[in-house]
């Protein structure tokens, strides 16, 4: 792990001394153009890390980003790898430029490919400003894919699932029996391979489905009596026999014959004899009568 951290480093060192070296190359050709294109001495310095500084940064930047944020780095590392070609490719193809002994604005004999090259590197300048900060946004508010780490069980259980899956198959194809041909003679052996029959797939059998057996609720039983919920119908009544008006007499003489008068009234005697309220006051009547009282 430790070699092969020194080995990328190496080869980060190595990246940046070369870019050092290219830039120093491409130094001299665009601080030329830029003093033709009418730059003073400080900016036709500071001109080559306008092109080549971008170029760099561009270049990071793809390191970093990823998907559309990615392409759009690369397009303008390209973009901008191909103008300082071109302005390199005709700092070499003009000599005058190296002693700036040429014309001001003048780069190229023909004036539409003058006009060109003139646009080009004055356009450079204001490229960088405005490529070089959607970059910068770009690196800033990027937020990495977490990485998630593999599980230790991933191999377990991919074998897991593959024995499963053919355990489960609906049609399984039993072995085939391999005779003992050493323990038998040869011409029985050759008959008993030729008449071997291939063994065929069986059907599986379908297990038939279970419907469970749903649970209902039992109410449990209460010990207490219930009451009537209102007036029991008649059906359900069991008939009284019917008493004689001297039997209900016996029966009032029976019930009273301790009683003091104060307390001889309908009420007392329905409620003893459990009669309707008119025989009541009759029975009232008759005892009062019969113990020598007013009748109410």
């Amino acid at each position: 792990m430790n070699l092969h951290r020194k080995g990328r480093a190496a080869l980060v060192l190595a990246l940046v001394v070369v870019v050092a070296m290219a830039f120093r190359v491409s130094w001299n050709a665009l601080r030329d153009i830029a003093g033709t294109i009418g730059a003073d001495d400080t900016a036709a310095t500071l001109y080559p890390f306008v092109v080549d500084g971008l170029m760099a940064l561009a270049l990071i930047a793809t390191l970093v980003l990823a998907g559309r944020d990615r392409t759009f780095a690369l397009r303008v590392l390209a973009a901008y790898t191909v103008a300082s070609l071109v302005l390199n490719y005709v700092h070499g193809l003009v000599p005058e430029l190296h002693g700036r002994s040429v014309d001001w604005g003048r780069l190229a004999d023909w004036d539409p490919a003058n006009w060109a090259l003139v646009l080009l590197a004055t356009s450079l300048p204001v490229g960088s400003i405005y490529f070089g900060s959607d970059l910068v946004a770009k690196v800033l508010h990027h937020r990495p894919a977490p990485i998630t780490a593999p599980t230790a069980n991933a191999e377990e259980s991919t074998n897991t699932e593959r024995n499963r899956s053919s355990s489960d198959l609906v049609v399984s194809t039993p072995a085939p029996i391999t005779p003992n041909v050493t323990a038998l003679p040869r011409a029985v052996a050759v008959g008993f391979l030729k008449s071997t029959i291939p063994a065929k797939p069986m059907q599986g059998i379908e297990r038939p489905t279970v419907t469970p057996i749903e649970r209902r609720a039992v109410a449990a039983e209460s010990s207490r009596p219930r009451r009537a919920t209102g007036r029991v119908p008649e059906v359900a009544r069991t008939p009284r026999p019917k008493r004689r008006p001297d039997e209900l007499l016996d029966e009032a003489r029976k019930a009273t014959v301790d009683w003091p008068d104060a307390k001889l009234t309908a009420e007392g005697i329905r409620r003893e004899v459990r009669t309707s309220p008119a025989n009541a006051r009759a029975l009232r009547d008759t005892l009062r009568a019969e113990r020598g009282l007013q009748v109410a």
